[in-house]
């Protein structure tokens, strides 16, 4: 198996992610539903948004009351959060260095993922209209 990582684990961090996946999906075409004039990407925004929240409750609620096994933080965190929004593991991340007086990493950490990526969706798009 992969270093650190037993079988169990993936198959917990893969069963979450394909329930993140799903949700991330029904909640943003949902949301984009409501709005369907609308230009601005309102379900991307409702997901990235909700995970954020979600994200914090759940650290929040493993860290300060010490619920749920290993298993089902991977499950929860890693699997159905990661996989229903990069941007919630951003934003908790982001926010542990700036709950860690990491301001200065803090700052760079979202000057840093804004700019390089969108620099990086410029980069990839500009090549496939290259190719």
């Amino acid at each position: 198996m992969t270093a650190g990582r037993s079988l169990l684990q993936l198959l917990v961090v893969g069963t979450g992610g394909f329930f993140g996946a799903v949700a991330r999906y029904v909640l943003s075409g949902a949301v984009q539903r409501l709005t369907p004039a609308a230009v601005f990407p309102y379900g991307t925004l409702a997901v990235n948004v909700a995970g954020c929240l979600a994200v914090g409750l759940v650290a929040g609620l493993a860290d300060f009351r010490g619920l749920w096994s290993p298993e089902t933080r991977l499950f929860v965190l890693l699997g159905f959060l990661g996989s229903f929004t990069t941007f919630s593991t951003f934003g908790h991340e982001t926010l542990a260095l700036a709950r860690d007086s990491e301001l200065l990493a803090a700052a760079a950490n979202v000057l840093l993922h804004v700019v390089a990526g969108l620099a990086a969706a410029w980069l990839g798009y500009a090549l496939a209209r290259a190719l």
